[in-house]
């Protein structure tokens, strides 16, 4: 990826590769950077909008559904991946869950632990998915908001291995990931821009540039973000891969992790009809008897 340290040149924006190969142009947008954290913070915390964050709203009915429906009300221990400034977390908590989220943006992990305290019902881990410690002894590990997409086809199955080993016995898997219509459409969309005195990918004024490609041989989606700072010009280039899978692939990969049976939802409140945006519900579990508390 190339950010703001290293900045193009109008003219690479001419000469762009008009096809270019999944992840080929960076992991994905630098949510870990700082400054871009900070300002996603704000995305993540703004009740206008869901984009970076459901409003809080929308995450307590979520909540309440994995805690009625799921965990049928029963207090377990709770690993949250890609938990964001932990607000399915922190709610969680105050059904009497303990829980642990591991994200590895600084802002919203620094976030989620001011606002957890002295709490130690729920504690933050600052790192990347792919390689942090999980742990073990979860009675519920979750995904959702389309993480799970954004991962290269071989590190996906290596968190789904990690989190089979974290689980306890009859624990269970929540997922929710992107359909694979909604990727394909993510893929296909037309090239577009906007002028910003700032936003999420700089403080000061800015032209973005976005467009998107569909890799159809690999079923990966690729988004380009042109970033031009108005008042030297400069470019710098962010780029993220989103993989798209079928529901028999979702339902293989977990069989491929020794998950058992494999259950799709349309929302995470259970229910179709909701604005869910292209995600999906999948809910799998650990083999053996559950284990709660």
């Amino acid at each position: 990826m190339k950010g703001g340290k290293n900045p193009l040149k109008l003219l690479d924006i001419v000469g762009r590769e008009q096809g270019p190969e999944p992840w080929a142009e960076g992991e994905k947008i630098p949510w870990n950077d700082p400054a871009f954290s900070r300002r996603m913070l704000a995305e993540h915390l703004s009740q206008d909008h869901d984009a970076a964050s459901r409003r809080f709203q929308i995450i307590e009915s979520h909540v309440q559904w994995i805690h009625d429906q799921v965990l049928d009300g029963e207090p377990t221990r709770i690993l949250d991946l890609g938990c964001g400034p932990g607000l399915y977390t922190s709610r969680l908590t105050e059904l009497g869950h303990r829980c642990v989220g591991i994200d590895f943006s600084p802002a919203s992990i620094a976030y989620a632990r001011e606002q957890a305290g002295e709490d130690r019902t729920c504690t933050y881990i600052e790192e990347d998915l792919r390689t942090a410690a999980y742990g073990t002894g979860y009675g519920l590990i979750m995904l959702v908001f389309g993480e799970f997409n954004v991962f290269r086809p071989a590190e996906a199955k290596a968190i789904l291995q990690k989190a089979y080993r974290a689980l306890a016995p009859g624990g269970f898997l929540l997922l929710e990931p992107h359909t694979y219509a909604k990727v394909r459409q993510m893929g296909e969309q037309s090239p577009r821009w906007y002028s910003a005195e700032r936003g999420l990918f700089s403080d000061r004024p800015h032209l973005c540039l976005q467009e998107s490609f569909w890799n159809a041989e690999r079923s990966v989606a690729i988004e380009r973000y042109y970033v031009i700072e108005a008042a030297s010009a400069e470019v710098s280039r962010h780029s993220t891969s989103t993989q798209a899978y079928t529901d028999d692939e979702y339902r293989s990969l977990l069989n491929a992790s020794e998950f058992g049976e494999v259950r799709f939802y349309p929302s995470l409140t259970g229910e179709a009809g909701l604005a869910t945006d292209g995600l999906m519900v999948i809910l799998s579990r650990k083999a053996g008897p559950s284990h709660t508390g």
